[in-house]
């Protein structure tokens, strides 16, 4: 089935931490990026997490078959939607 994930990361996108999940992620998926579940303080839900730059999560990503289908900017934080087929 479609499964779709998106991740976001700081401007500039050299360096991470790149959020790539929220509490419902898949955590077989999660645990291939390396993702670590954290909750900031203020916020009742949890988010993943990886150490890695966005740019080297998205071909992490490309390698599972996932295909980003949009990007836009929010703030100071960059947002890709991925679909894998």
């Amino acid at each position: 089935s479609p499964c779709v994930t998106d991740l976001s990361g700081p401007v500039p996108q050299e360096a991470g931490p790149t959020m790539v999940g929220d509490e419902h992620s898949d955590p077989h998926l999660m645990s291939i990026l390396g993702a670590t579940k954290r909750s900031t303080l203020g916020n009742n839900f949890c988010e993943y997490y990886v150490n890695d730059a966005p740019r080297v999560v998205l071909d992490k990503l490309e390698s599972l078959g996932y295909r980003v289908v949009s990007m836009t900017g929010v703030g100071q934080t960059l947002v890709w939607c991925l679909h894998r087929e």
